[in-house]
């Protein structure tokens, strides 16, 4: 008896692993930010690689504001390569594209890409660390602690169901061109082709189209998790779950519920994206790496140097009389007066010199004078317009040497007067000139079938149907798709060509 009693307190023992990590869950309608379920929702655990979201946030923001591309090759450090799994394999000295690594570490949730992307963006993991902390408090993440990049079990690497919910939700409408990533059941990572750790989910779940999956020891089967349906998106959460298929499971039912509780319609209302701060203020290079000195950037407002105004520099201006043109000579006078720029900076520059030689060439005012220190304005203007005036106004002088205008002769002026006096009758000419011809290229049940025959004839006979008028005629029967205003030789040979062609055609006589 005793000994069966201490099997089932052994099974039981194994069934139920000991410190199994808390439950927690979050239900949010995406589209509004309300909470729809909460359960321990502030409570903070480990996320595991759920981490990588945040890690992932950054990247996206980097590339979006310059401080990286997806086509940056980063070298892989010895503190990346050292990295346990789930891992894309990197090597230290290895050389690999930004994208493979977001890909890895999107996809397959490995720990080594992860870091990579961290030491590529802020030269050191802590550093990176502290950007998400930063980042995190930005985003209103308020319960949260990172340590690294990738989510492995550090002490006080810590976050709560609340919080990595409104990290979903910003990589959903932050990054919206980088969220397909989250839902490839497979990707290409440079090195070899990674497969989704939620592809089980994404299969099985109507709408699934992320997020993120993390798991250690210390967190137990995590997932953020959102679905869409029609105009409804919800995103759930879980910490704390027994198995993939436990936490699964949990996450349908929790999405379920969502969208009963979501309403049919609401208006997006986006979360508001955080300033961007880049690496300004945080350690960039070098932090834990042996024999590498950190490096501190500081922004600072301070002008330090102010650079003196440059003296506006004195323009001339040249004044052009309105006089009386003959209308012969508009057209000359017009360009004579639209100097090439060249020959007018040629001309005001001749002017500065000559005022220049001139104030140069004044004597020194005498003791018992007042002394001179500088022309004036109002002098210097003078003078410039009065020396670009001359330099201008030579080639400008030409006489007309035309002939005049002659004046109109008495005569007409009588034809005129007799003219306006009789009356004048205009008839309507028909534009036709005989065109009371046209063809007929059959009836059909719609106006649309007519049209497009009519369209289609025409553009294959341009030749005898140009300048021809199509019109579809409704009668009991159908609508006829007629060509008008043909004369009787257009007519036939355009009815001949067409017959030749199989298509059916018939003449229309001024009577029909």
């Amino acid at each position: 008896m005793f000994a069966a009693g201490l099997v089932v307190a052994l099974a039981t023992m194994q069934a139920a692993p000991a410190g199994a990590a808390p439950y927690a869950a979050m239900v949010m309608d995406a589209r509004t930010g309300e909470v729809l379920h909460a359960r321990n929702a502030d409570t903070r655990l480990h996320p595991a690689s759920l981490t990588k979201m945040m890690t992932l946030y950054i990247a996206f923001e980097a590339v979006r504001n310059g401080e990286i591309t997806l086509d940056t090759m980063v070298t892989v450090s010895r503190n990346a390569e050292a990295e346990p799994p789930s891992e894309l394999g990197l090597r230290y000295g290895q050389k690999i594209a930004l994208r493979y690594l977001i890909r890895a570490a999107a996809v397959k949730s490995a720990n080594d890409a992860a870091t990579a992307i961290g030491e590529a963006i802020s030269g050191s993991e802590e550093a990176f660390a502290r950007r998400m902390n930063r980042t995190a408090k930005a985003l209103g993440m308020t319960r949260t602690t990172f340590k690294n990049a990738n989510g492995l079990t550090r002490e006080g690497h810590l976050s709560t169901a609340h919080d990595m919910t409104i990290l979903g939700r910003h990589i959903l409408y932050d990054y919206p061109e980088y969220y397909n990533l989250f839902s490839r059941r497979s990707t290409d990572a440079g090195m070899k082709v990674v497969y989704n750790t939620n592809r089980r989910f994404l299969a099985a779940y109507k709408g699934a189209d992320g997020i993120k999956t993390g798991y250690t020891r210390a967190a137990g089967f995590n997932l953020v998790s959102s679905a869409k349906r029609g105009d409804e998106r919800i995103i759930a959460t879980v910490f704390g779950g027994k198995s993939t298929a436990a936490r699964n499971a949990k996450v349908a039912e929790l999405l379920d519920l969502g969208f009963r509780r979501a309403p049919s319609y609401a208006k997006l209302q986006k979360p508001a994206l955080p300033p961007y701060l880049g690496n300004g203020g945080i350690q960039v290079a070098g932090g834990g790496s042996p024999g590498v000195a950190g490096k501190t950037i500081r922004l600072s407002g301070v002008v330090e140097k102010t650079p003196r105004p440059k003296a506006r520099p004195v323009t001339a201006t040249v004044l052009v009389a309105e006089v009386e043109t003959p209308e012969e000579d508009a057209e000359e006078v017009v360009q004579v007066a639209s100097l090439d720029s060249d020959a007018l900076q040629s001309g005001i520059n001749s002017a500065i010199l000559e005022v220049t030689e001139v104030s140069a060439l004044t004597p020194v005012a005498r003791p018992d004078e007042p002394e001179v220190t500088s022309v004036g304005n109002e002098t210097l203007q003078a003078e410039i317009q009065t020396a670009v005036v001359k330099a201008v106004s030579a080639p400008v002088q030409r006489h007309y040497t035309g002939p005049r205008p002659q004046m109109r002769p008495a005569s007409f002026n009588t034809k005129l007067a007799s003219a306006e006096e009789e009356p004048v009758v205009v008839t309507r000419l028909s534009p036709s000139g005989g065109r009371y011809w046209g063809i007929n290229v059959g009836r059909y049940t719609t106006r649309f079938q007519a049209e497009k025959v009519l369209l289609r004839t025409a553009l294959a006979e341009m030749e005898t149907l140009d300048g021809s008028l199509r019109k579809v005629v409704q009668s009991p029967r159908g609508f006829d798709a007629n060509f008008l205003g043909m004369t009787k030789e257009s007519a036939e040979l355009a009815c001949r060509r067409l017959t030749s062609r199989n298509v059916s055609c018939e003449t229309l006589g001024p009577a029909s």
